[in-house]
């Protein structure tokens, strides 16, 4: 399915967020997230089912200032 991910498009075999984070490799990292602009939180994310065209945006904390 096409999704539109931090800006970009992209192509991904995911069903719901949770498999999204993991099938992009952010699984194990402390990210927040927003399906087409509602924040979702981390237990909640199995839950939230993507279509075609959703926009995902993944926020990671970064060090420094």
């Amino acid at each position: 399915m096409k999704l539109i991910v931090n800006g970009q498009a992209r192509e991904a075999q995911a069903s719901d967020l949770a498999a999204l984070l993991a099938e992009m490799d952010y699984a194990d990292r402390l990210v927040a997230t927003a399906l087409n602009g509602e924040f979702v939180p981390k237990d909640e994310r199995k839950s939230a089912a993507l279509a075609d065209g959703d926009r995902i945006e993944i926020l990671a904390p970064m060090k420094g200032g």
